[in-house]
């Protein structure tokens, strides 16, 4: 008999008639002879409510109580699963994350989950239960609840997976899958069967919606593979998991973009040991993630340009800490915005040479100018107007064949 853990995002239990029609994918699952685990989200909306509630209590709402707040949420769709397949017949109830016990490690809102404790969960799988367990949330050494960042559900239903050495893990969401790029955009984008753990990190990190990139590093790091399907239509989903266990010929896999980014350059900074950090230390300390970085030495080694990138929204206060720090001298500070990164990204690339210049041809024919650049072994990045987004990711996805 298999073990599967199903989890369910918040749209998927979003209201009442959805989660009528998740226990019906529940009892499926369950009437094929498996032992089921589900894990939940909160319905969609909930804990954007719950966190506009502690801002109208407090500016500086403390973190402990924040997490206490938002947590319960989860509870309450899982109660009503539970009540359902009850009402249906089954053996069901709620779990929250404190009874089995999760244990996390980390600060509040961003807690890491380090073990899960299975031993009366086995116990009531193994009498025919299906429990519905609280994901998102933890509990930490002091007792105290945690939670484990937005999205975080998807790292529970991972964990849960390995301590009960399930045989599958499939997150139900919005979509059917994950696709080449988003088909918002590009109406040609065609869904992925197998993914690599690599690959999906990648398009997850920068920019596909449909898994968080910690909670793909989670399933890498304990071998977790994962399906991921739509609560809503009955198709096939994609599956996510170890480069030995699929293959595939496809050079590029997929491609991402971003939204509203900005480009800062730092033009003739005197150049020394340790003055890049003394430009990214002030932003590091204001939580500000840089992005791509470009740095250019002069021809006589004095001088250095800096050029990176960050959100926009970010920009004015970097623009401040840049100002303010002393600890470096420079000639000129420059600022673009409305500006989005497009990303290549796909195993084959390791293998195969041309990759890059087929990718700066094909933007080159659509008359899109490139102002940075980065790489890595599965992804090359390019950051340009946000105006030729659409245009580019065409002319990529028509380039490598991913129509």
């Amino acid at each position: 008999m298999k073990t599967v853990v199903l989890k369910f995002g918040g749209t998927s239990v979003g209201s009442i008639d959805r989660i009528k029609k998740v226990c019906k994918i529940i009892a499926f699952y369950k009437k094929n002879k498996n032992k089921v685990v589900v894990v939940s989200s909160a319905m969609s909306g909930v804990t954007n409510e719950l966190v506009n509630k502690s801002k109208m209590i407090s500016n500086n709402f403390d973190r402990a109580e924040y997490d206490a707040l938002v947590s319960t949420g989860e509870q309450v769709s899982c109660a009503l699963i539970a009540g359902r397949l009850k009402h249906n017949g089954f053996k069901s109830r709620s779990w929250t994350s404190w009874q089995l016990p999760i244990l996390t490690e980390g600060p509040h809102s961003s807690a890491r989950i380090s073990s899960v404790g299975i031993k009366e969960l086995n116990k009531y799988v193994k009498s025919g239960g299906i429990p519905i367990i609280t994901g998102f949330q933890g509990i930490g050494n002091d007792f105290r609840i945690t939670t484990i960042g937005r999205s975080g559900s998807d790292a529970t239903a991972i964990m849960l997976a390995k301590f009960i050495k399930a045989d599958e893990c499939i997150i139900y969401t919005d979509v059917d899958g994950v696709y080449t790029t988003d088909p918002r955009q590009y109406k040609k984008a065609k869904k992925i069967k197998k993914i690599f753990y690599d690959e999906m990190l990648e398009m997850a990190s920068l920019g596909s919606k449909v898994m968080q990139p910690t909670s793909v590093q989670d399933a890498k790091l304990n071998k977790i593979d994962i399906k991921v399907k739509s609560s809503f239509v009955s198709k096939s989903g994609t599956l996510i998991a170890d480069s030995k266990k699929t293959f595939s010929n496809q050079i590029i896999t997929g491609i991402s973009s971003t939204k509203n980014d900005a480009k800062i350059t730092i033009v003739g900074v005197k150049d020394r040991p340790g003055v890049a950090a003394s430009i990214f230390r002030p932003l590091s300390n204001n939580l500000i993630n840089v992005d791509m970085v470009v740095q250019n030495i002069s021809q006589n080694g004095k001088e250095t340009d800096l050029t990176f990138t960050i959100k926009s929204e970010d920009l004015k206060k970097t623009e401040r800490l840049i100002k303010r720090n002393k600890s470096i001298s420079y000639k000129k500070l420059s600022f673009d915005k409305d500006l989005s990164k497009v990303s290549i990204i796909g195993v084959g690339m390791i293998t195969t040479p041309g990759i890059t210049y087929r990718m700066f041809q094909a933007l080159a024919s659509k008359k899109i100018n490139i102002l940075v650049i980065s790489t890595s072994e599965i992804k090359i990045s390019v950051l340009i107007s946000s105006k030729s987004v659409k245009k580019a990711v065409a002319a990529l996805h028509k380039e490598f064949k991913l129509n």
